[in-house]
């Protein structure tokens, strides 16, 4: 609807995990790196956490994207089943035939799948995200599944995403061994200031546009109130789009961005601790990182102080250049 008066190709600010849109600030990039040093090195487990929204998933699609061919991968999205079926879910992301067979079967099937795949070159990667719905008893169940390992040789790697809440149960004393194996471990935390704004930035400029519609000041309020959270930075900045195009506006200042956010919480969809996310990662890496200064003996004074350049607002209605 507003692609084409903004002069988009296709929508910047979508909530479909989509890898081309990937944004690799430097946690992401991090992320990113710590997955592939597991795939490469074949660590049995890797563990990535972040908060609801962070880019966990867009993260792991273009890591899949990113696989070799002697790579053969598992994805399981959906973490919602029961004890005892664990391995029909595994059996299925595979592509593996287990229909009728109960669950001893199952694993002797897997075995020589994984053995089969090992002997041909390939490994195999098992991918499972939303993994905070899995409780002790199936993380239990999959460092058990995790033995077929042998010798130096890892014919199967696990990678677990999940939300903070996630390491919550990792941390449990039954789960001692898992944690072990965990050769590999990150949590991906929210966008500083200043990442934000190349954020909304690098998503318009893969979206086709040449001119950015978002004021100065404009970055700092959605920084603000998205608390660095991808995810609401897409909701605020797609919402002001369309109140911008209903309008006939071309440009976003900051007071449409107040607008869009009290619309959105009286909405009753969204509380009003969704768009206050800065003040809830108070003891992360940027709180202490605002307290301390900016690394250049510049005190952080308030949201996005050091974060997106200051450029002076221009009178009048024009797009700023990406």
């Amino acid at each position: 609807m507003h692609e084409s008066f903004f002069g988009f190709r296709e929508t910047p600010f979508s909530l479909l995990p989509d890898p081309a849109f990937l944004f690799l600030s430097n946690k992401h990039q991090r992320a990113l790196s710590m997955l592939q040093y597991a795939l490469m090195h074949r660590a049995g487990f890797a563990i990535l956490s972040g908060q609801i929204g962070s880019g966990k998933t867009t993260l792991t699609r273009y890591l899949l994207n990113d696989m070799d061919e002697g790579v053969t991968v598992g994805l399981l999205a959906n973490t919602h089943f029961s004890i005892g079926e664990l391995m029909h879910w595994v059996m299925m992301s595979f592509g593996i035939k287990h229909r009728g067979m109960d669950e001893i079967e199952c694993y002797e099937a897997f075995c020589k799948f994984v053995f089969r795949e090992y002997a041909q070159g390939r490994r195999a990667v098992l991918i499972i995200d939303e993994a905070q719905n899995m409780s002790v008893a199936m993380l239990e169940e999959l460092r058990l599944l995790s033995n077929i390992n042998a010798d130096k040789s890892h014919m199967l790697q696990l990678i677990l995403v999940g939300q903070p809440e996630f390491r919550e149960t990792l941390r449990d004393p039954m789960l001692t061994q898992l944690r072990q194996r965990v050769s590999v471990a990150y949590h991906l935390d929210h966008l500083a200031c200043k990442d934000t704004y190349k954020y909304i930035r690098h998503r318009l400029r893969i979206a086709g546009a040449k001119m950015s519609p978002f004021r100065a000041g404009s970055y700092d309020l959605i920084h603000e109130y998205s608390g660095g959270i991808p995810r609401m930075i897409n909701i605020i900045c797609d919402t002001a789009l369309v109140y911008a195009y209903g309008a006939g506006r071309k440009t976003i200042d900051g007071k449409l961005v107040r607008e869009v956010v009290n619309d959105l919480e009286r909405s009753g969809l969204y509380e009003p601790a969704d768009f206050r996310g800065v003040e809830s990662t108070q003891g992360s890496g940027d709180a202490a990182w605002a307290k301390s200064g900016s690394g250049n003996g510049v005190a952080e004074k308030g949201p996005g102080a050091v974060g997106a350049p200051k450029v002076k607002a221009k009178r009048g209605a024009k797009m700023v250049p990406l």
